[in-house]
């Protein structure tokens, strides 16, 4: 089984951008959906976005749309989280996780697998 890894968290200025990673131990990537998603202090964790096993598909959801990008690295067998323009708010731990079989992947439940997160913390 994989099992993911994140890092690249770190202390960042409001309209700065950050590039998280996610690499995995065991079985490739390449066979695998794999989302993000992040908890903030006090708050429920909530799903952030997906990329297909190829690559070429991604979704976001309302509120991490045009600000987050996640894109894939077959080859590297990493999956990146970047960060565009962040804001206080986006302060929390990240976490990545691969999708469940036959899950579609779009929902927080749809994932069984999540790393052990990394910190973000966004500063104004």
């Amino acid at each position: 089984q994989v099992q993911p890894v994140e890092s690249g968290g770190g202390v960042v200025q409001a309209g700065g951008s950050l590039r998280l990673s996610c690499t995995a131990s065991g079985r490739s990537f390449i066979y695998s959906r794999v989302g993000w998603s992040r908890q903030a202090p006090g708050k429920e964790r909530e799903f952030v976005g997906t990329i297909s096993q190829t690559g070429a598909n991604t979704y976001y959801t309302e509120t991490m749309r045009g600000r987050f990008t996640i894109s894939k690295d077959n080859a590297k067998n990493v999956v990146y989280l970047q960060m565009s323009n962040p804001k206080p708010e986006d302060t929390a731990v990240y976490f990545c996780s691969t999708a469940a079989p036959l899950r579609p992947g779009v929902t927080l439940k749809d994932y069984d697998n999540w790393g052990r997160g990394t910190q973000v913390t966004v500063s104004s």
